[in-house]
């Protein structure tokens, strides 16, 4: 036994695996060492009785199993005598080979046999019952475990735990090793969870220079792919140098150079700007473009359907629902008949909603087929309420697959396999980032209606691009604006607050029999156990909310006393403390218990799910989607979610995907509604603290918003107009393309 860095190494043979996952290589096993007799829990692939391993980590007491060795680092001697290998061929770790044909291989081979196995299996074929095929089949296992090992060792010297490493074979297979000596910031590129630094520790450590152009040129595309990340479709070159510069420290001429080098190469692209160039990736570029020159197209095509019938099938809606639509409303029904693509934007209370109900029943009337889709499973789920139909989410509406290898997404719906409807309404459009709404429109078969709502002051799409506020703002595409708040929103302060934020006007506050209060906290301790209390106790007394379903807190930020990571550890403690019938998992510095409300963080579009309430199947889980963990299984490494149209079971090793979601920025609660709300009111960055952000948050609530803090700090998010600026063309290409 020793000890590096604060952490224990152990060496030992493998006496017993107990438990093996084949898909994460996590594996419970004893191992027999110069002292003792232990168990060791990790993830170590292709692990085998009788091999010798060296496991590199910390001791845990787990509270059913006892005192376990918690392995980080990961190596393994392969077996040398013939008893060992023997033992090692016999567990089955190799495919194609048992006891029996174990022995077979030994007293042929004797201690050669892991030898002939690697280099030359067809010598297997020699034995009787072994045909050339069997031992071809033996040498390719064989040759993958070996490789698996290789990546494992090779990154463990850069500090890349057993876990991440497995995430590289999988990704690159048996020529991992090779791949990542070749362009180690492809680590960064295409595996999750490893980041730029990281991968350029381990380039540098590799000989790279400082300034190598490799090394430029990753820097480049990182920082062109952090700038997506932020919702930017291109940078500014100077921009982008200056970036670049920032962080990796090299001279700005010799990035400038490299970025010349890269549009020469196709590797970027441009556009030329008054004052400078737009440097795009070259998927955003192709994106942008199309969506310009694909929804222009849409647009001009025109119809003739009768305001005639409309007025009657609307008359019969109005006498049925005892409303009467508005002037706008009309029009935006009337602007439906008429145009090839049409927005409706407004805020809160201008009667969206009965729009998208009043268009579809027009619609119906007129004998057409109508799809109904949102960005996300909430939103969707909402709409299909409303309407009476099914609302898809845009990746299930698109049909979210992969190509015939699966590395690259692909929607089974597109310009070839158009989507199957007349009228496509499109809710939460502020949500749809450029990548999607490309895609979306390449499925759109001209003389299909394409009909988008939303309201452009909220905060903008996750993703790239600022699609709705673009479009709306290049004026090419007819537009209709609600603005009259009906007589029952009016009575609605939630309604009321939310225009007069977005107009500049300070909320009016704790009015009697409202739906919006301010509960007057000062320090960030009294707003975080205020927020508990209101969570646990108040609210549920009050209003009858379930605390977790109902009530959700929102946050501007993921740091400080009333960031998300503070109020969700102080908010799982009250809402689901531990219970000794609750399995829980602890991954990084997260305890996640059965019963818990997570969110998931990342798209992950392999992720396979299952229909709640049919036998309906699909992959895809979604950055913003909100669940419950169902179970915990301990012996199979899985978390069951329950989100609101799917189920879906998470390996350990994704656990990175998700996060707990008692409270989430206000950003994550985007084409969500909640029943309450609760959001803190204390001092952050001033870059947050604006218009935008309240006034998205306050709407996320349908029936009570409880702001729990100091009131200036309201004041200075409705004086802040600042609005992060977004690089995006698209505008300037609709302008162009009209």
């Amino acid at each position: 036994m020793s000890f590096t860095n604060d952490k224990t190494t152990l060496k030992g043979v493998v006496e017993e695996v107990v438990y093996y996952n084949n898909n994460n290589y996590y594996a419970v096993c004893y191992v027999q060492t110069d002292s003792e007799y232990t168990a060791v829990i990790g993830y170590m692939p292709y692990i085998s009785e009788g091999e010798t391993i060296t496991v590199t980590g910390s001791w845990t007491v787990h509270a059913e199993y006892g005192r376990q060795f918690k392995a980080e680092y990961f190596e393994k001697d392969m077996p040398k005598e013939k008893s060992d290998i023997l033992k090692y061929l016999s567990s089955g770790v190799i495919k194609g080979v048992r006891q029996a044909t174990a022995e077979k291989i030994i007293n042929k081979f004797g201690e050669k046999a892991l030898e002939v196995i690697a280099h030359s299996p067809e010598q297997l074929a020699q034995i009787k019952g072994i045909s050339p095929k069997k031992a071809a089949q033996i040498g390719e296992s064989y040759s993958l475990q070996l490789g698996a090992q290789d990546i494992i060792i090779f990154l463990q010297k850069y500090g890349i735990s057993a876990a991440y490493a497995v995430r590289v074979h999988n990704h690159f297979g048996g020529a991992s090793v090779d791949v990542v000596k070749n362009n180690p910031y492809v680590l960064a590129q295409e595996v999750y969870g490893i980041g730029f630094k990281t991968a350029d520790k381990i380039a540098i450590n590799m000989g790279v220079a400082l300034n190598s152009p490799a090394r430029i040129k990753a820097a480049i595309s990182f920082t062109l792919w952090e700038g997506a990340l932020n919702g930017h479709t291109y940078l500014p070159r100077n921009v982008l140098i200056r970036n670049t510069c920032n962080l990796i420290g090299v001279d700005s001429g010799e990035c400038d150079a490299v970025i010349s080098s890269m549009l020469f190469s196709g590797m970027l692209m441009e556009e030329k700007l008054p004052t400078t160039q737009a440097i795009y990736q070259p998927a955003l570029h192709f994106s942008e473009k199309q969506a310009a020159l694909l929804l222009t197209k849409i647009a001009q095509v025109g119809f003739n359907d009768s305001r005639l019938t409309a007025d009657s099938i609307i008359n019969e809606m109005e006498k049925e629902h005892n409303i009467k639509l508005a002037y706008h409303q009309k029009e935006a029904v009337y602007s439906s008949l008429e145009n090839g693509a049409v927005v409706i934007t407004g805020g809160p209370g201008t009667g969206k909603t009965t729009i998208i109900k009043a268009i579809k029943k027009v619609m119906e009337g007129l004998g057409k087929k109508i799809a109904l889709a949102a960005p996300t499973g909430r939103a969707a789920k909402r709409i299909s309420e409303v309407c009476g139909m099914e609302a898809k989410t845009l990746h299930r509406l698109l049909e979210v697959g992969f190509s015939e290898d699966e590395k690259d997404l692909k929607f089974n719906r597109d310009d070839k396999n158009p989507l199957q409807c007349s009228v496509l309404i499109v809710d939460e459009m502020s949500m749809v980032d450029i990548v999607l709404f490309h895609s979306l429109l390449k499925a759109v078969a001209m003389g299909t209606r394409l009909i988008m709502v939303g309201d452009s002051d909220q905060l903008p799409s996750v993703g790239a691009g600022i699609v709705l506020s673009d479009i709306i703002s290049s004026g090419a595409i007819h537009t209709v604006s609600l603005t009259e708040i009906f007589r029952q929103a009016k009575e609605s302060m939630i309604v009321v607050n939310a225009h007069k934020i977005n107009s500049g006007q300070y909320p009016v506050l704790n009015k009697k029999n409202s739906d919006f209060f301010l509960v007057s906290r000062q320090s960030g301790q009294e707003v975080l156990q205020s927020i508990i209390e209101l969570c646990k106790s108040r609210l549920p007394a009050t209003y009858r909310y379930d605390p977790v379903s109902q009530i959700q807190v929102l946050t501007p930020t993921r740091k400080g006393p009333t960031g998300v990571n503070a109020l969700n550890e102080q908010l799982q403690k009250a809402l689901n403390p531990p219970n000794k019938n609750k399995r829980e998992k602890l991954f990084r510095a997260v305890t996640f218990r059965e019963g818990d409300k997570v969110m998931q963080i990342k798209n992950n579009y392999q992720a396979e799910w299952k229909g709640i309430s049919d036998d309906s199947e699909g992959i895809g889980v979604f950055n913003g989607d909100i669940g419950r963990i169902e179970a915990i299984d301990t012996k199979n490494e899985t978390i069951t979610v329950i989100f609101d149209d799917k189920i879906a079971v998470y390996d350990f090793m994704r656990l990175d995907e998700i996060d707990l979601a008692y409270a989430v920025t206000v950003h994550k609660s985007q084409g969500s509604e909640f029943d309450a709300v609760v959001m803190p009111m204390y001092p952050i960055a001033p870059m947050l603290q604006n218009r935008n952000l309240l006034y998205t948050a306050i709407t996320r609530a349908r029936e009570l918003v409880v702001l729990v803090g100091r009131d200036e700090v309201i004041k200075t998010m409705v004086d802040n107009v600042y609005e992060m600026q977004r690089f995006s063309m698209l505008q300037h290409r609709l302008r162009a393309a009209k």
